[in-house]
Parts: C-alpha cells; structure tokens; sequence
C-alpha cells in the first residue's frame, strides 16, 4: 500500500520518531532525529530531508541497525532509505554516481530470515534437557510449568517465568532445558541464553562505543529470552534500565522471559521496584534442595547412564551424606570415577567415605555432652567428678579441656550450656578452647590422644 500524501508520510513518520525517542538518549534524538522531515513516500523508496551530509555519515555509522528496524516496522519490510540535503536553502539530491557526496541510498540492515535463523546462537547448552533433569518434589511445581511454556511460549499466564532457590538445585538446566525444546519444536525461534553478568559487560561496551540503540534492538528482537542469575543486576542502574526497556517491549510483544535468580523476589536487594513489580506478573517457582529420594533417583540415573558399578550401600551413603545440591552429587560420582580408573580398583566403602569428605563438608554427629563426658573419663581413666572439681591437677586439667573441646566439635552447644557441663563460666571455656585449638597445632602426643578418643566416641 502507498502512501503519497504528505500528512500520511508525516504521520508514519512521527510514528518512527516516538519509536526512536524511545530508545534514544534526548540529546541524541535531538541532535541527529529530531531536525529530519519526510518529503516522499513512493514505490517503497521512503526519501528523507537532512541538514548536511555529516549528519547522513553519522546515522549510518552509528544508527543503522536502530532505523532499519524502525522504518521496516513503520513503512514495511521492503522499504528503501534516500537522503536529501538542503543546501542554502534549497534542496538537492545526492546523485548516487557522484564523487563528491555519499551515495544516495542508505543500505539498510538486512532484515532476518529463516536462513539467517538458522545460524543464530542461542547459547544454550544442549546437554541440559527435559529428558535428564530428574522430576522429585523440590522441582514438580517448576518443571510442571516449564513443560507448559515450552507448549505456548509467551502465550501463558506463566511469563515471565521466575525460577529461584540455591545454587545447584538444578534453575538453570531447566531454563536451558526449557529453551533447547522450545528450538527442537520451532526451529525458527529467536532464543537466547545470557547470563547477567554477560548482559552486563554487553551493555557497558555499548555505552562505551556509542551502540545502546542496537543492544536495545537486538534483544527487543528475540522470541524467548532466558537471563539467568538476576539477582547480580542489584545496584547497577544502567543495566536495570536498559532491561526494563527490553522487559517491557518483549512482554508487551507476547514473548517469552525466563529468569533466575538465587533467592525470590521479595528478597531481591538493589533492585528497582518497577522491575521486582514486573518479576511478580508471572509466577515465581522456588526449586528447593534435593530431597533424599531425589538424590538417590538422580544416583540412579546417573550411573545407569555413565556405566557406573555401585552397590546399594554406596548409593545410600552418598545419597544421605551429600545433601545440598545436585552438583555435588554430580562432582562426587566424577570423582569416584576418576579414583577407579586412575586406581584401576572397585569403588568400595573406604573410597566413596574418602571422597565425599574431601568434596563435602560433612556434618559431624551428634552427641549428647554426657556420653563425651563418659567416654573421656573412661579413656583417660579419671572419674567424672574431676571434670567439675574445682582442681587445677594437671590430668583433671587436660581431661576437662578435652571434654569442651569435643563438645564444642560434636555439638551445637554454646559456650554457656558447655559451661553448665563442666562446672565453668562461659568466658574460662572460651579461654580454655583457645588453649586446646594452640596445643592440638603442635602438641603431637595430645592430638593422637584426641584422635583416639574420636574414633572410639563415633564407631
């Protein structure tokens, strides 16, 4: 359809302007937007007015890409860009053969096609797949969710989709995982995988040459956006601001936006509130610390994939022992590997017992204070009643000592109920602590001794 009358051409026209406007700094539309006017719209060739041809030389080199996209949304996808100058107060044409000025028609960015999609980088990890993230309790909410989206990208009442909880439990595999099957069902779709701190330092190298326009355009042009580990956008006002625009414009646009974060958005720091507001409009899924039958069905999987021998007594260890997080399950199954192939031995008991303490910090057991109490006295064959006398005999010494230095490893007691234990006040086992941590750094015979203790205390 052609526009030749002058108010048509001035209102599309107007139109690009406020597009403009909207991703332009005010100085910079101003300067180089603004002074602009359409003075023909004809067979798809949309001619423009300028005041020099420094300006022509500007745009193009700085906002090309931005102006593509704006007349190609305004005008149509095969609009055609000319320029004109005025000169004195009159207007002339640049001649596309002259040597003297630059040529008259603008090369417009290319416009994306199906060709071209098919090279885009969506940096999404294809190892992480529905297929091989385990479904248990702590994720059944979120993964229900994914598995919806991945039907109607953008088209849900789930977007943006906000996925939080600690590290390792599994937020970004099944953002890559939502993004890998949204691409195997739609080959054609514009999706991208960031991480904040990616989106960050691109955004800064924007600024610092002059290219914010494009960055805006460029993430205002994808399908699915998946932005993992928001939370390190706090106290960045840049950042925030430049991905409000990009929220808005996808949300707005019924794309789809995927994030992660390591805590939930109410407790989200440094954050603008009209950005935590637009993180509530979709849904916030909290994927929690595997439970233990998720461990062990991950377990499972996992050597039935990589060709693991483990017995049932190992997979109940390192399914009870490493609790925090699917990584860790993961980097002690590697490990065991690696030892049995290095080793070229079985993976027994004492190996896995080896690597998970060296990979995890175990929780030491729980004791109650008097059986310490019982099995010090009885080791160092001393009564219990030493322990609260009132005596600075070296042996009644050394036993107390050692009983509050076990109480204190073994249990979550404070220095107030160990004082209750021995009969002393929380300042004397706070001195008598320092004391035993300085003798056990080079008293050889105390630490054996100790050890001894130890072993006999958790069998």
């Amino acid at each position: 359809m052609q526009y030749n009358m002058q108010e048509n051409i001035n209102i599309l026209w107007a139109e690009c302007q406020q597009i403009l406007r909207d991703n332009l700094s005010q100085s910079a539309y101003q300067t180089w937007f603004a002074p602009i006017e359409p003075i023909q719209w004809e067979n798809n060739m949309l001619v423009l007015q300028v005041r020099s041809q420094f300006i022509v030389d500007y745009i193009e080199d700085n906002y090309l890409n931005l102006l593509s996209r704006v007349l190609r949304k305004v005008f149509g996808s095969q609009v055609q860009l000319e320029y004109r100058i005025l000169m004195a107060g009159s207007s002339i044409d640049i001649p596309s053969d002259s040597t003297k000025l630059s040529a008259t028609k603008s090369v417009l960015a290319p416009q994306p096609s199906v060709e071209v999609l098919a090279d885009w980088d969506s940096h999404l990890n294809p190892q992480y797949t529905f297929d091989n993230f385990i479904k248990g309790e702590p994720n059944k909410l979120a993964r229900a969710v994914a598995v919806e989206i991945v039907k109607n990208p953008g088209k849900t009442i789930f977007n943006p989709l906000f996925l939080y909880g600690g590290s390792g439990v599994g937020k970004t595999h099944l953002a890559y995982a939502i993004g890998n099957e949204i691409c195997k069902l739609n080959p054609t779709a514009r999706v991208l995988y960031v991480a904040a701190n990616t989106f960050k330092l691109q955004f800064q190298d924007a600024v610092n040459h002059n290219r914010v326009p494009d960055f805006l355009m460029f993430y205002q042009s994808v399908d699915v956006l998946i932005v993992d580990d928001i939370q390190y956008f706090a106290d960045l006002k840049g950042t925030q601001d430049s991905f409000f625009q990009i929220f808005n414009h996808l949300q707005q646009s019924h794309k789809q936006l995927i994030l992660t974060s390591d805590r939930s958005p109410l407790e989200l720091r440094g954050v603008q509130d009209r950005l935590l507001s637009r993180f509530k409009w979709g849904l916030a899924a909290e994927i929690t610390r595997p439970d233990y039958q998720l461990r062990h069905d991950i377990l499972l999987y996992r050597i039935r994939k990589d060709g693991i021998k483990l017995s049932d007594e190992i997979i109940t260890y390192i399914a009870t022992h490493v609790t925090d997080n699917v990584r860790d399950l993961e980097g002690v199954l590697a490990s065991l590997l690696a030892y049995s192939t290095l080793t070229d031995s079985p993976i027994d008991m004492t190996l896995t017992q080896t690597v998970v303490g060296r990979l995890v910090a175990l929780k030491p057991q729980s004791f109650d204070p008097r059986d310490i109490v019982s099995r010090v006295c009885q080791h160092m064959n001393v009564t219990e009643k030493i322990i609260t006398a009132r005596t600075r005999q070296r042996e009644a010494v050394r036993a107390r000592n050692i009983v509050m230095y076990l109480i204190k490893k073994y249990t979550d007691s404070s220095l107030a109920q160990i004082g209750a234990v021995v009969h002393r006040d929380h300042a004397t086992v706070a001195h008598s602590l320092n004391t035993m941590e300085d003798l056990m750094s080079y008293d050889v015979v105390l630490r054996q001794e100790v050890a001894s203790i130890e072993r006999d205390l958790t069998r």
